[in-house]
């Protein structure tokens, strides 16, 4: 099969299209035929090795943590499970990933795919959702009624932020450019400020939330500043490493964010999305075969939305 594997630490250009054996299904686990591997900021993290730490990675290395596939081998012990079942999966990061045709999963991580998108577009909801659910309801606390600021809506993990925000109840004000407000706004956004027009401190002058989710790289003052907007004893919930190097004061709780798997959780979102409740935003499908390119607009910045390969 081809696959997309680094053999060392280093940037873009270690990422290689090869021929590689098809994985056989181990105890507990299942063979996917790859559907969509969606692309997420981390991966570039991964690969270039600054995380190496914490994220001890077996080299070779597939990248690309989140699946959408087809179930073409069950491994001993797994039950629940059978070949030819759609799934989708937030697939452990340390070990190999889904940018290949086939992938290994732990059958404990899949979740049955959504039936109301394609399939290679369902790898975008697992680990940005789950996260964005994480940071709302887990971290923050986020109940009906509250005010909650999302900075960075447009966004993968913002957008679904907004849109679970907005179900619950809550008066959601979200930042976004201007090739994501509307979507954002459709997604029950209250008021979304364009950050490239208006300064956010501007926008919001005089106000205070009850909740911020900061989703954005920002500098220790840039994020004092975004602090000052959480009211007195609210939660300020942050995505982005290594975030406050101080404590907020005022009551206000610091909530460091690092998203999980929930094969149970997930199972929620997916129906949510099949209910209609939850939209799954794919910005671009690529070839697998253009995965390093793709490596090459992430770092550049240069790439706006989601990103799913295909095989």
């Amino acid at each position: 099969m081809k696959a997309v594997r680094f053999h060392s630490y280093g940037d873009s250009e270690v990422l290689v299209h090869e021929e590689v054996e098809v994985p056989r299904a181990g105890a507990g686990q299942v063979v996917l035929r790859v559907a969509g591997a969606a692309v997420n900021p981390v991966d570039a993290t991964l690969r270039a090795g600054y995380v190496r730490e914490v994220f001890d990675l077996a080299l070779p290395h597939v990248p690309c943590y989140d699946v959408a596939g087809v179930v073409t081998e069950v491994g001993e012990g797994v039950s629940g499970w059978s070949e030819g079942d759609a799934v989708v999966a937030w697939l452990p990061m340390t070990g190999p990933g889904a940018a290949a045709e086939y992938a290994l999963a732990p059958a404990e991580a899949l979740a049955a795919a959504p039936r109301s998108v394609e399939l290679a577009d369902a790898a975008a909801l697992p680990s940005v959702a789950l996260t964005a659910w994480q940071a709302l309801f887990e971290h923050a606390g986020l109940s009906a009624g509250q005010s909650v600021l999302i900075n960075g809506a447009g966004g993968a993990v913002g957008g679904y932020a907004v849109q679970l925000a907005a179900q619950a109840g809550a008066s959601v004000t979200a930042t976004a450019g201007p090739g994501s407000a509307e979507r954002v706004a459709s997604y029950g956004a209250g008021r979304v400020i364009d950050y490239t027009a208006t300064p956010l401190l501007e926008a919001v002058a005089g106000e205070r939330f009850d909740v911020v989710l900061n989703l954005v790289f920002l500098a220790p003052q840039e994020l004092a500043r975004l602090v000052d907007l959480v009211v007195d004893g609210g939660v300020f919930a942050d995505t982005v490493p290594p975030g406050l190097t101080q404590g907020a004061g005022r009551g206000v709780r610091h909530a460091q964010v690092f998203g999980r798997g929930d094969a149970g959780r997930l199972a929620d979102l997916v129906a949510r999305v099949d209910a209609g409740e939850l939209r799954v935003h794919v910005a671009q499908r690529r070839p697998l075969a253009e995965l390093r390119g793709v490596h090459e607009e992430l770092g550049a910045f240069k790439l706006a939305g989601k990103t799913v390969v295909t095989p």
